[in-house]
């Protein structure tokens, strides 16, 4: 059934009633707000509904409520062509709230599944697809300690097309009605259906729907202001809890087997077949280069392995026939008090390249689930949340068009020792080993563990891993090399 049918009845106020009700409100949003700051607490309030509803009037009152240093007001429109070269959601994950912040969405990702499908602007395998999507970027956020608020303001057809008339009527105002407003008020009933399924499809119990019947713009405060001191309450009454059991125990078990003990690291190669393949490889990696940009394929290489495997020579040979206007090499580090503040993805989500684009991560997002998870910088709940939110995460680059090549190099407990020592006496790559590298490599058995899983766990026919035997140095960079092109060659 169509939930626009069942909108709750509002209850006509007086209006002294009204104004000593609404500044209560105001007062407890703005008490609530400070408290969310202080708590951490990252909120999304999102806005949407039928043209003339109010959307505009509502926020701006409600924005007069907070404090204007703790919030962002974002008005979505069309995507630009920035982004309309990255993945649906990238616009939308840049701009989620840091903890503390409130985000107010006028207008959402909701528009896919309403006025982009309507307007014949996305293709139909795109905005079903987005259904899910959306229900995943939202459950991440909330698993994640996010507030996610949602409004639809909804007006009968006779109401809507007496405030155009009103609007058209002034000359400061007729601005505000479009032509796309007019045509869409014309196919109300169109919208009236695809509104429902949008709402019944996408109305969760950790992202629930508040339908407003807006024709009142008093008693739609009312509601609003309701609503969110209602749900800001309890949130911040509710003790925090270790993420979501909704996917993996938080109990991990152990590998049948080990992936990355059945390589076999003697594999080598000599300097002249290597010379010969590397100048052979490099020239065919720039030649692809360039068919990726000319067809606008984005391009995401993800490199892992041990300390000392030899991450940083490889990407060198990978990198040194580009042009270099078309990749870039984006080192991963421990994450900042900026991006510690966010999503533990967010910041991926801002270095994905735009279409036709390479990106050569040094490390990725699957630190969440291998030194966070060993150091125990995050809880089990979560690294064991994140590998479901990492296929979920890379499937949507992969629906997208993205070609995804992700690298484990392998090598063997003894050769790392080899490679540290080396780098000890060498004064120019004393800089490359540190106390920690020490440190980590006592704990060799537990991250054995944790590479195991993480490969069983996150090699998907759209992503699959690639294990790189990497005590041959010569070996392990044309194999990446020749991997890369193969990717490459069967996306084009």
């Amino acid at each position: 059934m169509n939930m626009l049918k069942n909108i709750p009845a509002v209850r006509n106020m007086e209006k002294k009633e009204y104004q000593s009700v609404m500044k209560g409100l105001e007062n407890k949003i703005g008490e609530l707000q400070r408290k969310a700051v202080d708590s951490k607490l990252p909120v999304i309030i999102i806005f949407e509904g039928w043209g003339a509803a109010g959307k505009g009037t509502l926020i701006n009152k409600l924005m007069m409520s907070f404090d204007p240093r703790g919030y962002n007001v974002y008005p979505i429109k069309d995507p630009n062509e920035e982004e309309q070269m990255h993945p649906f959601l990238w616009r939308f994950w840049t701009k989620t709230p840091e903890r503390g912040r409130t985000a107010i969405f006028d207008r959402s990702w909701y528009r896919r599944l309403s006025v982009e499908r309507l307007d014949g602007t996305t293709a139909k395998k795109d905005w079903k697809r987005a259904y899910h999507e959306i229900r995943t970027f939202e459950k991440q956020l909330v698993d994640d300690g996010c507030l996610i608020v949602k409004f639809f303001l909804h007006i009968s057809k006779k109401e809507q097309k007496k405030r155009f008339r009103k609007l058209l009527a002034n000359p400061a105002t007729e601005w505000r009605v479009t032509k796309d407003d007019l045509r869409h008020h014309r196919k109300y009933d169109e919208h009236f259906k695809v509104f429902g399924e949008m709402l019944e499809g996408t109305d969760t119990d950790y992202a629930p729907w508040t339908l407003v019947d807006s024709k009142d713009h008093k008693a739609a405060a009312l509601r609003i202001f309701t609503e969110i001191t209602g749900r800001l309450e309890e949130k911040l009454s509710t003790p925090a809890i270790e993420g979501s059991a909704r996917r993996v125990s938080a109990k991990s078990a152990p590998a049948a087997k080990s992936i990355i003990g059945e390589s076999d690291l003697s594999l080598s190669m000599g300097r002249v077949e290597y010379l010969e393949n590397l100048k052979k490889y490099q020239g065919r990696i720039r030649e692809l280069e360039h068919e990726v940009y000319k067809k606008r394929i984005p391009v995401l290489i993800l490199y892992e392995g041990w300390d000392a495997a030899g991450k940083g020579g490889n990407i060198r040979r990978l990198a040194q026939s580009l042009d270099p206007r078309g990749y870039e090499v984006i080192p991963v580090a421990a994450p900042t008090d900026v991006e510690k503040r966010h999503h533990y993805l967010w910041r991926f989500w801002n270095r994905i390249p735009k279409a036709g684009h390479i990106a050569i991560f040094d490390r990725t997002w699957y630190g969440r689930v291998l030194v966070e998870r060993v150091e125990g910088f995050c809880s089990s709940m979560e690294w064991n949340r994140a590998y479901d939110e990492i296929n979920e995460t890379e499937k949507q680059f992969s629906d997208y068009g993205a070609v995804i090549v992700k690298f484990w190099l392998n090598i063997d407990k003894d050769e790392q020792f080899r490679r540290f020592n080396e780098r000890r006496k060498n004064i120019w790559k004393q800089w490359k080993i540190t106390e920690e590298d020490w440190r980590n490599r006592e704990k060799w058995d537990l991250y054995l563990r944790a590479v195991d899983e993480m490969l069983l766990k996150t090699s998907t026919l759209h992503s699959p891993w690639t294990v790189v035997e990497s005590n041959c140095k010569l070996y392990a960079r044309i194999k990446t090399l020749k991997t890369v092109i193969e990717s490459m060659e069967r996306a084009l």
